[in-house]
């Protein structure tokens, strides 16, 4: 999964970048000219599998990981079309945003702090983005897109149709996220990769004197802003920079002080993972314990071609059991001995927490 952090310049989008990566990316500021993106792969905390490693005690623990991306984009880059390449692809390749908004004073900031206006300038800046290709698009349908089999015809005056249907809502910049498209709609869009279409994870920026507000600030942002397939959080990027720095028994010392109840790298990460409708399942032996991610809905055989493609191919099977009972269990073969370990076909809808083996035949 790759999430692109983005943001005002000012909103100390790089500092919660560090925050979440444990990396030292310069916080000086974009500068001008073409500033590379910082990339950073995060490892996906989760204590279940710990407590599998344990159990088993495999010679390899791999956790599932995420991919930050911060990138920089000065002001009005995105509507006047001046955002360099590799930074736009990095932003249209992303699975999600992560929207950084400063929601303290000082810093390089020019302007007092309001993270509700950034989120509209930016969400504006995007729109604007968007409209710009839906027009160039339409305007070659228009012309070539006369031509053609009559299938090819058909499925363009499709199209047309539906880029029409988007020009008022990005015209008044309204964010694509929030319009009410099909199952459809959706597959129609995909190769677009429209910015403004992305999940978006809303970021407040905020101080370690507002850390007691951010339950309510949270609560306050998700009311306000009230867009689909968005959430919002407040994170104080300069105290939780710190503490990814520090080691974990520290960590956990400073955090406790401060009343930081979870540090931000697994709560965006959890946070992400329900924007997106994504769930952790795992695989489990004395070679290795994994995690691996699906989306809410896949089956079994999704699950093995997300391990290996050979085994959704040559899928005869798989043997599941619920995390909840292999730990109380003790192992597979008492989960087997008391009737939890289950046979499951190709269309079982895999569970958050699933332990799962695979039978395949390889000759298929």
């Amino acid at each position: 999964m790759q999430v692109t952090i983005v943001g005002l310049p000012g909103s100390g989008k790089t500092t919660v970048f560090n925050a979440l990566t444990g990396g030292h990316a310069d916080t000086g500021g974009y500068s001008g000219g073409r500033a590379a993106p910082n990339l950073g792969v995060v490892k996906v905390p989760d204590e279940r599998l710990d407590r599998l490693s344990e159990l088993f005690s495999p010679e390899k623990t791999t956790p599932a990981d995420v991919t930050y991306v911060d990138v920089a984009i000065p002001a009005g880059a995105a509507r006047e079309g001046t955002v360099a390449p590799d930074v736009l692809a990095q932003i249209r390749n992303a699975d999600a945003l992560l929207h950084v908004a400063r929601a303290f004073e000082g810093g390089m900031a020019e302007r007092p702090a309001d993270p509700w206006r950034d989120v509209e300038e930016l969400d504006l800046e995007f729109a604007v983005a968007d409209l710009m290709v839906v027009e160039k698009r339409l305007e070659r349908l228009r012309t070539a897109g006369r031509h053609g089999t009559s299938t090819e015809r058909e499925q363009n005056a499709l199209e047309e149709e539906l880029l029409a249907r988007l020009l008022p809502s990005l015209s008044d910049g309204l964010p694509l996220r929030a319009l009410d498209l099909s199952d459809d709609d959706e597959r129609r869009l995909r190769g677009y990769r429209f910015l403004s279409q992305k999940p978006v994870l809303v970021v407040l920026n905020i101080d370690e004197g507002r850390l007691d507000e951010a339950a309510a600030l949270e609560a306050e942002g998700r009311a306000r802003y009230g867009q689909p397939a968005s959430d919002v959080a407040a994170l104080a990027g300069k105290i939780e920079a710190e503490i990814a720095q520090l080691p974990a028994e520290d960590a956990a010392a400073f955090m406790d002080d401060l009343g930081i109840a979870e540090a931000s790298r697994g709560r965006v990460v959890r946070l992400t993972y329900a924007l997106l409708g994504l769930f952790s399942f795992f695989t489990a032996g004395e070679d290795e314990c994994r995690a691996w991610t699906l989306r809410h809905g896949a089956t079994a055989v999704d699950a093995a071609g997300a391990i290996h493609s050979d085994l959704a191919r040559g899928f005869i099977r798989a043997e599941v059991v619920s995390y909840p009972d292999l730990m109380a269990c003790g192992s597979i073969a008492e989960a087997r001995k008391r009737g939890l370990l289950r046979s499951e076909g190709k269309t079982y809808e895999v569970r958050d927490g699933d332990v799962i083996e695979v039978l395949f035949n390889v000759a298929r």
